[in-house]
């Protein structure tokens, strides 16, 4: 239970960001990652007009968070529900538009330091990794039941794993000795199947397979390709969205939303471009922004983070 869970990344920069949409009264933000709260906590105490709506699919990360905001009373909507989800949430409160959004991507750092949730490759745990474990496969059972060729797939696409066949043909053959259940087993796997020269770069080499398997489990692209554009719908006209991510794939994907909704649609070579056709957003970082060295080194967590903010400038075409 070190202090350096309790630091949100960027948490000073993603504030500043959102400011000039929170200011006014009655204005609503939703925390579509609520975690252990240090976003939430830090909007309503910066922002004493505004009301609150958090999301978190974990009931564990939400019991805990609610003892934190508690002393916000009504101020704070706590939802157990997936970021995609946002739409519904939004509808079933009655709100029909929201003047912030933010999304902070990162694995909770509670559910990375509970040992037995087995997200962590540092300590042996159960290959669990659902963050909401009332629902889903385990990260156990996709390696003992994948095919081959799709656990290849998983590695490349979600871990950028340069030695996924490697991995996979160790994975396979050892799962027919016996099934894997824990994490150090897999760890030491990954290790012993690794040439030389991929074990001297960047970190744990079990790290990439991990967050494939992360990926994978808790279907978190998929849900990111849903959620972002949804969460920019939801965004009243001068509303505006942050997000933290925290490798390139969900970088890219908000990249691409954002970049989209700041394009004008207009076919080439009109004299003057419709109303229907400008641009629904503005982006307000030129590419993603970085920690600061400070910061990493007051949250070693924060090292890969990325964020990307962008302002809704007008209603959607009809």
């Amino acid at each position: 239970m070190s202090q350096s869970r309790h630091v949100p990344v960027m948490l000073q920069r993603c504030l500043d960001m959102l400011a000039p949409a929170l200011t006014e009264p009655g204005a609503v933000v939703v925390d579509c990652t609520l975690g252990l709260g240090g976003h939430s906590e830090a909007l309503l105490t910066r922002f004493p007009e505004a009301r609150l709506v958090a999301l978190d699919r974990d009931k564990e990360a939400l019991r805990l968070s609610g003892e934190r905001l508690a002393p916000f009373g009504d101020r704070a909507t706590l939802v157990h529900a997936v970021y995609d989800e946002l739409p519904e949430v939004l509808d079933r409160l009655d709100i029909p538009h929201v003047q912030g959004v933010l999304f902070d991507l990162g694995v909770s750092s509670m559910q990375l330091d509970e040992a037995d949730r087995g997200f962590a490759y540092a300590q042996d745990a159960p290959l669990d990794m659902r963050m909401d474990q009332t629902t889903g496969i385990s990260a156990a059972e996709v390696l003992n039941t994948y095919p081959p060729g799709e656990l290849v797939r998983i590695l490349r696409a979600y871990g950028e794993e340069k030695q996924a066949k490697r991995i996979v043909s160790a994975i396979v053959r050892e799962r027919e000795k016996e099934p894997f259940s824990n994490s150090a087993r897999l760890v030491e796997l990954i290790r012993d199947s690794l040439p030389q020269a991929a074990k001297r770069t960047g970190g744990n080499p079990a790290k990439r397979t991990f967050q494939a398997l992360r990926i994978e489990v808790n279907g978190e692209l998929s849900v990111l390709e849903r959620a972002i554009p949804a969460a920019v719908k939801a965004l009243a006209v001068r509303g505006r969205i942050a997000v933290l991510s925290y490798h390139s794939l969900e970088d890219r994907l908000v990249k691409q939303v954002f970049a989209a909704g700041a394009a004008t649609t207009a076919p080439p070579g009109l004299p003057v471009v419709p109303e229907r056709y400008q641009p629904r957003l503005k982006l307000l970082t030129r590419g993603a922004e970085l920690p600061t060295e400070e910061e990493v080194a007051e949250n070693r967590r924060a090292a890969p983070a990325r964020l990307r903010g962008a302002q809704r400038i007008r209603e959607d075409a009809e």
